[in-house]
């Protein structure tokens, strides 16, 4: 039998409210992790309606992922508790960098020190440098602009590595000797059309991960980057999933449930000799680079 050794870890997972966060959250929780989730619900062009027509019908798309995307962390909280469990939820947005020490005043007073930090939260609005490439339809795609550029940044790289410098700093002054960060990227971080500052902020963090792994490793910390493929959070239609596993070698779709075990796999005792890794996690879908 396997012990990963998380028993009463203190584990920060961003983005945490559904999807990849919340599986994994749960995950952490059922080896006995401490979790403090944190996550941001954004503004939306769908009404409360429509969301909740979304959610109850389940069919993939934009609304149902803008429904999961807005749901309150309290509801993963409560699916943790009473599995015997123990979680916090707090919500922030982490385009604000004052927001980060806060999170980790939070997790301290509530739970205790940052063992784990898993930074999995996401920003996504979907740009093109192709003006022919640009509509309305389905998920919206814009021509490439300063704002956006600005703000996929901000959110998914310089909050990754800020959370990753409030965590170093914290630990260093506790003289802990044991740590764990891991990254969540996307497989498409080298390229991908429509879609440029998403892949473009999601590149950076992998180079921000082997960065820490190299200067961090001295004191006891392994930092890994895992990278999915598609991953059914919602977005993705019936169609879009057949297409998907037809093209998959495993013959699937990735569910955020496969992203957490190999989450929790590398923040585990099991995983003590793996750091600066980007592991890509999608049945198949990209082999390499």
């Amino acid at each position: 039998m396997i012990d990963y050794a998380l028993e009463n870890k203190v584990v920060l997972i961003t983005g945490a409210n559904h999807g990849i966060g919340a599986a994994t959250a749960k995950a952490f929780a059922a080896q006995g992790a401490k979790v403090f989730i944190t996550y941001f619900r954004g503004a939306t062009s769908f009404s409360d309606d429509e969301l909740a027509q979304a959610e109850k019908a389940g069919d993939g798309g934009p609304a149902l992922y803008a429904a999961n995307q807005q749901r309150l962390g309290e509801r993963v909280v409560a699916d943790i508790e009473t599995a015997g469990g123990t979680a916090v939820a707090q919500e922030a947005d982490l385009a604000d960098a004052n927001n980060i020490p806060l999170l980790f005043d939070q997790c301290e007073a509530a739970l205790g020190p940052v063992d784990v930090l898993v930074c999995n939260h996401t920003y996504c609005v979907m740009e093109t440098f192709d003006p022919a490439t640009v509509t309305t339809e389905g998920f919206p795609i814009g021509f490439i602009s300063a704002a956006e550029a600005d703000r996929h940044f901000a959110i998914n790289a310089r909050a990754y590595a800020l959370l990753m410098a409030e965590y170093t700093l914290r630990y260093r002054a506790r003289q802990a000797s044991w740590g764990r960060i891991v990254l969540v990227s996307t497989d498409a971080a080298h390229a991908h059309t429509a879609n440029v500052h998403y892949a473009a902020s999601k590149h950076a963090i992998e180079s921000y991960g082997r960065s820490a792994a190299i200067e961090l490793g001295q004191y006891g910390i392994t930092v890994n980057i895992v990278s999915p493929g598609p991953v059914q959070t919602g977005y993705l239609t019936p169609e879009e999933e057949a297409n998907i596993a037809a093209n998959t070698p495993l013959r699937g779709v990735g569910q955020p449930e496969h992203l957490a075990d190999v989450i929790v796999f590398t923040a585990s005792e099991q995983a003590r000799w793996v750091t600066g890794q980007l592991i890509y996690v999608g049945g198949g879908w990209r082999m390499g680079q």
